[in-house]
């Protein structure tokens, strides 16, 4: 049961299939694709070269329509960091690996012609099939001519023109249950890895394929019915997240002072009502058409915290608008119209690239004067530089990081090489934390603390809270849950009795909580083992000298306060 490992040679263009080995038995996601990587990858090979490889996981509940259950996360030695990462993302690409009883697909080596590939992973037959003229399409045509030879229904895992460029920024589409490409594996620059493979993407045809039976029927039966039960009745996930979607978070982080707003110069924005969940979902819903709310991106899925954009005509422009995205490339640019935000994230999807990173560079561009804040049409132009693959645009292309080094700023919002997330850190230090100790860098899926009950603007507890958060989280990535499934959870035994009575095991909650702590573990020691030293566990300076105007605060955790983080 979902125990199929394929391992792709793209060197050589072979391909060998072998079962998972007692060591890796019980892990899968995030902790199979990091437990890969610090086996088999050397800490100081180049990311794009061909001692790195690139792994493609799903969770151990892969294949059910238990709702959030099939989440995809994809790992490598990053290119944007230097450091391990894994990235997820929701779609239809895991539920289809679970169906075809594939754990992980591992790719090895680096292709040095002029010739691309596709991997095309079925019932009975995994075999790379060479599909050059794709290269050079966006992430769109690219899903629709695959469609054309396998169906629209195959699970599709796509880079963009970002990825084939190798940039920094570039991140890996994955399919979601209406056929589009618009499910990012956005962080750390792992489209670039793929593209250092030639490879342009995966196509997962369940054709014929049966899942298993639970090995314990009834109490699988039971347990999906009490998960789905408390997702129905708990506010957030039956009300909120449904109807405003990530969006939600804007409302809080901006109460808080802790919205990114003109390159993370403050915490707070005035037009935010103009970007927020309410102003979002009555913009859908005024508008109707093609735009939609309450919107689910993988099968099963109840909360369905998605959505489906569309202009004033009834058009789709993209699909999801989520927060990270309205606040990276929304307020932290001073651009107050949802029109505008939505009309790049679809640029930066067809392109390949992460929104968020974009975002951060972009905010790093207007410092440096490039383009001014606000300036909406300024904006949409510098997208199409980076689509246009101008200089300025390769530079924007690069990260916030590489941006800021050749535009000469020194208010730079990363760590270890990354940009930050949606949560300014002298306001939400709790997640800040997260950004410091994380291995992932500035990552708020590797910890986030913004809907905690503390005291935000003080230090207290913030240690303890990114702990426990990335514990939390750790554990949702190995079994493939989407984290807004959080709030509807109350406590992690039914995670446990889920995978016990779908496998047969044993475990307890101690157990899963384990493999989460020896996994962080694991991550912070190939990143030491790649040079990492707690140099580079800080944020920015300014952030320590100069307080945020929304909130009076400084980041004013200590390395001192740090050392609390143990696993």
């Amino acid at each position: 049961m979902l125990d199929r490992i394929i391992r792709v040679d793209m060197k050589n263009l072979n391909i060998a299939e072998e079962k998972i080995g007692h060591d890796y038995k019980q892990l899968a996601g995030r902790v199979l694709s990091s437990r890969l990587i610090y086996d088999e990858v050397l800490p100081y090979a180049d990311p794009l070269g061909p001692h790195n490889k690139l792994i493609v996981t799903c969770g151990l509940l892969a294949g059910t329509t238990i709702s959030c259950a099939n989440r995809l996360s994809i790992g490598a030695k990053s290119p944007l960091t230097g450091g391990i990462k894994e990235s997820n993302a929701g779609g239809i690409a895991a539920f289809k690996m679970g169906r075809l009883g594939v754990r992980a697909i591992i790719l090895e080596g680096i292709r040095e012609d002029n010739t691309w590939y596709i991997l095309v992973v079925q019932k009975d037959k995994v075999f790379l099939q060479e599909a050059s003229h794709l290269k050079d399409k966006g992430i769109t045509e690219k899903a629709q001519v695959i469609y054309q030879e396998y169906g629209p229904r195959a699970g599709l895992i796509l880079i963009g023109p970002a990825g084939e460029k190798r940039l920094l920024t570039a991140g890996i589409a994955i399919n979601d249950a209406d056929g589009v490409p618009g499910r990012f594996c956005g962080r750390g620059g792992l489209g670039a890895v793929m593209g250092a493979k030639h490879l342009l993407g995966i196509v997962l045809d369940d054709t014929g394929c049966r899942l298993e039976e639970p090995v314990v029927q009834e109490l699988y039966k039971e347990k999906v019915k009490e998960l789905h039960q408390n997702i129905l009745t708990h506010p957030q996930t039956a009300e909120i997240f449904p109807k405003y979607g990530t969006a939600a978070m804007m409302e809080i982080t901006n109460a808080l002072g802790g919205l990114p707003t003109r390159n993370f110069f403050t915490g707070r924005f005035e037009a935010a009502d103009k970007l927020n969940g309410a102003a979002l979902y009555n913009t859908i819903r005024s508008r109707g058409g093609e735009g939609k709310t309450t919107h689910a991106c993988m099968p099963g899925c109840i909360v369905r915290c998605s959505n489906i954009f569309a202009d004033e005509k009834g058009s789709k422009i993209v699909s999801p608008l989520e927060y990270e995205t309205i606040c990276l490339l929304g307020s932290n640019l001073e651009i107050d119209d949802l029109d505008t935000v939505a009309q790049l994230n679809y640029l930066c999807n067809d392109y390949g690239v992460d929104t968020i990173e974009i975002g951060c560079a972009i905010g790093v561009a207007m410092e440096a004067g490039i383009i001014p804040f606000g300036d909406k049409g300024a904006v949409l132009n510098l997208m199409q530089e980076v689509v246009k693959d101008t200089y300025l645009g390769r530079i924007i292309a690069s990260g916030s990081v590489i941006a800021g080094k050749v535009l000469g700023i020194r208010r730079v919002p990363a760590v270890k090489g990354q940009g930050m997330a949606a949560y300014e850190p002298r306001a939400i230090k709790g997640t800040a934390v997260t950004y410091i100790t994380s291995a992932m860098g500035a990552d708020h899926t590797a910890g986030n603390v913004a809907r905690a009950n503390i005291k935000h603007h003080l230090k207290d507890g913030q240690v303890v809270a990114s702990r426990n958060a990335q514990i939390g989280v750790t554990i949702l990535d190995a079994l493939g849950f989407c984290m807004m499934v959080g709030p509807a959870l109350k406590g992690r035994s039914i995670l446990v009795e889920l995978i016990n009575a779908r496998y047969g095991w044993d475990l307890t909650t101690e157990d899963l909580e384990k493999i989460a702590r020896d996994n962080l573990s694991l991550e912070r020691a190939f990143n030491e083992k790649a040079g990492f030293t707690k140099v580079h566990d800080r944020l920015p300076e300014h952030f320590y000298e100069e307080e945020n105007p929304a909130t009076g605060t400084v980041f004013d955790i200590t390395e001192e306060d740090l050392a609390e983080m143990v696993f």
